[in-house]
């Protein structure tokens, strides 16, 4: 990935005749037991083939777990094709493939080390699928992972194979191999993974398999590696804060035995009056839940307290109260607030550890909770249009900055979009926002140009494309024009509406635009992302101020 030199070449086979694919040519083998045979032959042609083409850089020839296997109590034969062809072992890497189980591991394991104290490297191929795993890597401790063409294809869209290639690299790093993207069919998917830093890459778009292969690559994927844009990576939708669990809500106050009576819950109540609930316990397993307020008001009406005092407790309890485990985690609990009983927002809940009773935890205690998660998770994406929230787009212009690319990073915003939303309805405004996220994904480069949502009817543009003023001026113009379709037929013929001011006077409005702010950051320039972040909104309250929907400053180079 580094320059885009050639590393090597993988010999493949490809039978004709009476067989429709490799697969079936091998399947056909194992049933005759000539398996072994057939892949060592097959080696060995590829060795002759190399050779005698003089192609550069490495060989990788395919080995199953039973060649690999049967190979270790024999003379090494690929050892001694490369000799008899001239070809330095180094040049040879071997792959481990993931078609069958290792029956054999200490055998395998032995070829392993056979072979690679010969000098061949040793390589583990379709690593994350079939039964190339994680026990494999640690063990045999190869040379090259292969990482399986499923994390490849559409990387550039999928949050989660971006997380799990990233961490595939970082354990790369610390264990000393070296990580191979194969399956690799876009650019898109190859900047993606250059970026993400793994070192090499292979698939249909560097070259398609040929008897004569070609000995570089095409020029625009040439292009793609030596280009300094950044791509753009995307980031999970959904935060997990680790620990966050119900645990987090507990309140330790007492709890009342089944036998206990509603005087005696009375009294408890009395004394602390903090109290919102009392759980009812039988043993250690809570069976009930009594309400503060309603016990209260029960046991006050004429008579009730003479009548219900001396009877059970469990005479005014909630019979099915909500019962949670201390390790739940606390997301779990957002249908909660969104199920049609809402009891359990003034009654509370009750906590337990592997069934028994811990304590209580309030409805107030739960919103504040899932009010945090949620403003923590729009930093991360904003929930009404999906896209990237303050936190991804803070490191995206860090990964800008650092890479010394120029970029321009453009600051949206609706004009006179409040009066909009407060004659219409948030339902409508809800509508406009999407629309304007619609318009502005349509006209950027989404390899290089990355589109967050800051929040309420602001985004940020970071923009590589070269042509970045031309395309904020179509975006400007396409959501004037369908903008007017959200309103009704008589604020279209009046060009605006009439709506309260901030003052609460009654006052006209046109319909609602776009400005946008932009601010150009040449190579170099020393800067952090929230400098950068507030010069685009500068240039953006001066694109409101003068009329002008599209305002440019610039950012020299060296200086903030």
């Amino acid at each position: 990935m580094d320059g885009g030199a050639l590393f090597g070449y993988e010999a493949l086979l490809r039978p004709t005749g009476l067989w429709s694919g490799p697969l079936h040519l091998i399947e056909d083998a194992r049933k005759s037991g000539l398996s072994i045979s057939l892949e060592l032959a097959c080696c060995e042609a590829a060795i002759r083939e190399f050779v005698r083409q003089g192609l550069p850089g490495k060989l990788f020839l395919n080995l199953g777990a039973p060649t690999m296997a049967a190979i270790g109590a024999t003379r090494n034969p690929l050892l001694a094709a490369a000799i008899a062809n001239d070809l330095l072992p180094s040049r040879i890497v071997v792959e481990l493939t993931e078609r069958e189980p290792i029956l054999d591991f200490d055998r395998v394991f032995e070829t392993t080390r056979s072979l690679r104290s010969c000098g061949l490297g040793i390589a583990l191929d379709d690593y994350g699928s079939g039964y190339s795993g994680m026990h494999l890597w640690l063990e045999i401790q190869p040379d090259i992972i292969k990482i399986d063409r499923y994390f490849v294809s559409n990387l550039h869209a999928s949050p989660a194979k971006c997380e799990a290639v990233r961490s595939m690299v970082h354990l790369a790093g610390k264990l000393g191999t070296r990580l191979l993207a194969e399956g690799i069919e876009t650019r898109a998917e190859l900047a993606v993974l250059r970026d993400l830093g793994v070192p090499l890459a292979q698939g249909y778009l560097l070259g398609l398999p040929a008897i004569e292969p070609s000995r570089g690559i095409p020029p625009d994927v040439a292009a793609v590696l030596r280009s300094h844009q950044v791509a753009v990576i995307p980031e999970p939708s959904r935060v997990h804060a680790p620990g966050e669990t119900i645990g987090k809500l507990l309140i330790p106050v007492p709890h009342t035995d089944s036998s206990a009576t509603n005087h005696d819950v009375d009294r408890i109540f009395k004394a602390s009056p903090q109290m919102h609930a009392i759980a009812v316990v039988d043993g250690s397993v809570p069976i009930g839940l009594i309400n503060r307020q309603q016990f209260i008001d029960r046991l006050g009406k004429p008579f009730h307290r003479e009548i219900y005092g001396r009877q059970p407790c469990t005479t005014f309890m909630n019979a099915n109260p909500l019962v949670i485990e201390a390790d739940t985690p606390l997301e779990s609990l957002m249908q909660v607030l969104s199920g049609d009983d809402q009891r359990y927002l003034s009654d509370g809940f009750i906590i337990v550890l592997n069934g028994s009773y811990l304590g209580l935890g309030s409805g107030e205690g739960l919103v504040r909770a899932m009010s945090a998660l949620r403003v923590e998770a729009a930093r991360h994406a904003n929930p009404l249009t999906f896209l990237p929230g303050n936190i991804p787009i803070t490191k995206h212009i860090a990964r800008l900055l650092q890479s010394g690319a120029p970029f321009a990073a453009a600051y949206v915003d609706l004009d006179h979009f409040k009066p909009y939303n407060d004659q219409y309805g948030y339902w409508q405004g809800d509508e406009m926002i999407k629309l304007a996220a619609q318009i502005i994904l349509s006209e950027i480069d989404p390899m290089i140009d990355f589109v967050g949502h800051v929040g309420g009817d602001d985004f940020v543009i970071l923009l590589q494309s070269p042509d970045h003023r031309a395309r904020c001026e179509t975006i400007v113009a396409k959501f004037r024009a369908a903008a007017r379709d959200l309103y009704n037929e008589e604020d279209r013929l009046r060009e605006g509406l009439y709506a309260e001011d901030r003052h609460g006077n009654r006052s006209f409005f046109r319909l609602t635009a776009m400005s946008i702010g932009i601010v150009e950051i040449a190579p170099g320039t020393v800067a952090t992302p929230e400098m950068v972040a507030s010069r685009a909104a500068a240039a953006k309250r001066m694109a409101k101020k003068t009329g002008d929907c599209v305002q440019e400053i610039a950012a020299t180079a060296g200086r903030p």
